[in-house]
């Protein structure tokens, strides 16, 4: 049977499968047991009682076993049973285990044969047992009765394949002798889940029930579908004996007597009955446990690792105030130097910072005025300001009252700025305390101070904000030393810059050196060319006063875009030219040219807008405070870029920090009752407890297998089965006496297994009489594996 370690093994995944089934599932162990399949009415209650040598388990006519029941057999000196659901409990009258199985089983799947999952656990310590871990599925079913659905035969199918699926669990395929083993459904489902046979046992039962003249010789030797670990046959109690309360100790002792008694069976008597099938499922389930041992030992300690932290937390929950841990968490969220780093999307301090440089900006620009509806603005400020009087400056006024307008449109999203770091904060707040979870009444109370305090953060910051803007509009500083008008020694000059680039003058004749290219830069008051670029050598300067232009001619195979500027008053406009024609290289740049010189107030020939442009100084006017205007107020966008972030920075998130760090938690002493805000949901005690038991469990179970030697003698598993044998043949029957026996050459005998055996003493044994339903042809199946004739026992010389 191997060492003692090996045998404490059985009991250890006993406490390890409760406590693991006390937080609702196996926690993905797979841990190592025996499920029982078998179709309605083939013996798996009667195996398990006999094993108990109990009756325990319910009984009726249908579908009974309507949940799966986990029975952990321990051998102990004292007889009694617990149940996982009511563990405090000890029941001592096996009777009422049944009444609870049957009450349990109620209270999920209701009373007219409903079936659920979720098993149920029951322990049995008993001095007449050995320790097995088994599972008494559903009975396989065709046709529902009662609540079951429909499909009751395919969700009972599903419910055994998620037990019989795990390289874990082994199979205890119950199949009773009176009917034909080729129409067995526990044989065919674990020859799904288990082609190479390596996890399934078979178990015959019903052997006294088979018609006068057959046996099951041929199947209990492992010669029909033969199984790598071969079968065992048992005899339980009859309906009558049931009925009769007759003791099982009684019906084992009958049992041995069977087939001590019966001339197929008797040769392997040792290796028939109950008491053998508990003992060999016994040392399978050791030797199963050793081989999965390894693999078993890695996902123990998978599992216990990702439970270390969680369960270190839960020791400590009491001696370390959850507040104190929920100041680092939010300075790390708004700092970015969190321990988990998200990488889906931004959080934090990263958010705010977005909003810092890219929304806020943003906001800005979508301020910017609409050109022609500023220009408009500055039109009507200058002429309202001069009223009836033509002035012949630029009025200063005019400047300030457009510069202040502007100004004043940055309250919006500068407030804007702070209603959305203030609903940062507050999503970073709740992503904090949501830790705090396992104390609601200390999360609830948190979460209204920290809101509270960001509020009145919030109103802070708003009032300081409004109070920069306010103090930008108290004083127009046209000295700073960003703005044009301070910069240069000759303001007009820079100011009424609108426009440079290269032009050519097409129309001065070749004897005065013909068409050339110079650098052209038009301002508010002026049109001067230089010989280059680098504007070091002025040509000419022409006044803009009275100066128009319209479309010129473009010349004989010339690729140039002219047009033309002349004098309203008919006065010479370059030395003795009346008009002076300049010519581009596109007409993109053309209509460019066209766009700067109505800018700078030079209008075309005929005029449309006579309001518009009807004053050219009016619009050299203007398009001087247009430039001052610009000029000024991206001095005013890097200030409020600059400023406001600081700002918000300042009053809201440092404060803010501060506050969780340094008053919160007086503040929630302040409240009175600490110890009422300590308290855990029950929901997150119950979560507590179980982690803690589970990771208590896993550290046990990792213990006891450490101290395991695993160079336990043991039975090592059958080699594969010789089928070879098996092929289709033909069959020819007679009737002789009633009854249909086949003729014809058969095969050798395939190897010898360990459950076959040669007749004692070197005798002719008897040949093998076999049951109707496996010989008559109607019956043979050939879909899978032809259920054939077994060939003679060679007759021995």
């Amino acid at each position: 049977m191997g060492n003692q370690g090996m045998e404490d093994l059985i009991p250890l995944v006993n406490r390890l499968q409760d406590a693991l089934s006390s937080v609702g599932h196996l926690c993905n162990l797979h841990l190592p047991q025996i499920a029982v399949v078998g179709g309605q009415s083939a013996g798996k209650s009667s195996v398990l009682e006999n094993f108990v040598g109990r009756d325990f388990l319910p009984r009726g006519s249908g579908i009974v076993t309507r949940r799966p029941l986990i029975l952990q057999l321990l051998n102990a000196n004292t007889e009694y049973g617990e149940f996982l659901h009511c563990k405090e409990k000890k029941f001592t009258d096996f009777e009422k285990i049944r009444n609870e199985i049957e009450t349990e089983t109620c209270r999920l799947t209701g009373s007219n044969k409903g079936i659920s999952p979720v098993p149920i656990s029951l322990r049995i310590y008993s001095p007449h047992v050995l320790n097995l871990t088994l599972v008494d599925l559903p009975g396989i079913t065709k046709v529902p009765v009662g609540d079951q659905p429909a499909d009751i035969e395919y969700q009972i199918r599903d419910m055994i394949m998620q037990f019989i699926c795990k390289e874990n669990c082994l199979i205890l395929a119950v199949t009773p002798a009176n009917t034909d083993l080729a129409n067995s459904d526990a044989l065919k489902l674990a020859k799904d889940v288990d082609p190479q046979g390596l996890r399934t046992i078979g178990v015959i039962t019903k052997l006294d029930l088979m018609d006068a003249g057959t046996d099951a010789r041929q199947i209990l030797e492992n010669r029909l579908l033969p199984l790598r670990r071969g079968y065992i046959g048992v005899v339980n109690r009859s309906q009558k004996d049931i009925d009769g309360k007759k003791d099982i100790k009684a019906a084992l002792h009958e049992e041995q007597k069977f087939f001590l008694a019966h001339p197929a069976y008797r040769h392997m008597a040792e290796r028939m009955g109950t008491p053998y099938l508990q003992k060999m499922l016994n040392q399978q389930l050791t030797n199963h446990i050793r081989d999965t041992l390894p693999a078993f030992r890695s996902h123990l300690h998978s599992q216990l690792l990702a439970l270390n932290k969680e369960a270190e937390e839960y020791r400590q929950h009491i001696s370390q105030t959850p507040c104190l841990h929920l100041a680092v968490d939010f300075e790390k969220l708004i700092e970015g130097s969190g321990d988990k780093v998200d990488t889906v999307s931004l959080s934090g301090g990263a958010r705010i910072n977005r909003i810092f440089h890219e929304r806020f900006p943003y906001e800005l620009i979508k301020m910017e005025p609409d050109e022609k509806k500023l220009r408009q603005e500055i039109n009507y400020a200058i002429r309202n300001i001069n009223g009836i009087r033509t002035s012949l400056f630029t009025p200063d006024m005019a400047f300030e009252t457009i510069v202040k307008k502007q100004i004043i449109k940055l309250k919006a999203p500068c407030i804007k700025l702070i209603d959305m770091v203030t609903e940062e904060l507050i999503t970073t707040l709740y992503q904090c305390i949501s830790k705090l979870s396992s104390f609601p009444k200390l999360q609830d109370e948190t979460e209204k101070l920290v809101t509270t305090e960001i509020q009145h953060q919030e109103s802070k910051c708003r009032e300081q904000v409004l109070l920069l803007i306010d103090i930008q509009l108290a004083y127009i500083n046209t000295k700073h030393v960003d703005f044009i008008g301070f910069a240069n020694s000759s303001p007009l000059a820079a100011l009424q810059v609108v426009r440079k680039g290269w032009l050519t003058i097409s129309n001065i004749s070749i004897m005065k050196g013909g068409a050339k290219e110079y650098w052209f830069i038009l301002t508010a008051e002026s049109l001067s060319w230089f010989k280059d670029d680098e504007e070091k050598e002025k040509k000419y300067m022409m006044p803009l006063d009275n100066l128009k232009f319209r479309d010129g001619e473009r010349g004989f195979m010339s690729s140039k875009f002219v047009f033309a500027l002349f004098n309203t008053e008919l006065r010479n406009v370059y030395k003795d030219y009346r008009c002076l024609e300049l010519a581009c290289n596109s007409q993109e740049e053309l209509d460019s040219w066209k766009a700067s010189l109505l800018q700078a107030g030079v209008y075309p020939d005929k005029v449309t807008d006579a309001e518009m442009f009807s004053d050219p100084q009016l619009e050299r006017q203007v398009q001087t405070i247009r430039n001052l205007v610009d000029s000024y107020m991206s001095t005013i966008y890097k200030t409020v870029k600059d400023l406001m972030p600081k700002t918000v920075m300042h009053l809201m998130i440092n404060s803010v920090k501060e506050f969780i760090s340094c008053e919160l938690l007086a503040q929630l002493y302040a409240l009175g009752d600490c110890a009422a805000l300590m308290d855990e949901s029950p929901e997150q005690q119950q979560h507590r407890q179980e982690v803690l038991r589970k990771h208590a469990a896993l550290t046990e179970a990792l213990g006891v297998i450490g101290k395991i030697s695993t160079s336990t003698s043991t039975t090592p598993v059958p080699p594969p089965v010789d089928s070879s044998w098996i092929r289709p043949a033909r069959y020819r029957h007679s009737q002789t006496g009633g009854k249909t026996v086949a003729r014809g050459p058969a095969p050798a005998v395939p190897q010898a297994l360990p459950h076959t055996q040669a007749p004692p003493d070197n005798k002719l044994s008897p040949l093998p009489s076999f049951h109707p339903s496996v010989l008559h042809p109607p019956f043979l199946s050939f879909s899978q594996h032809a259920f054939l004739l077994p060939p003679p026992i060679p007759l021995m010389q």
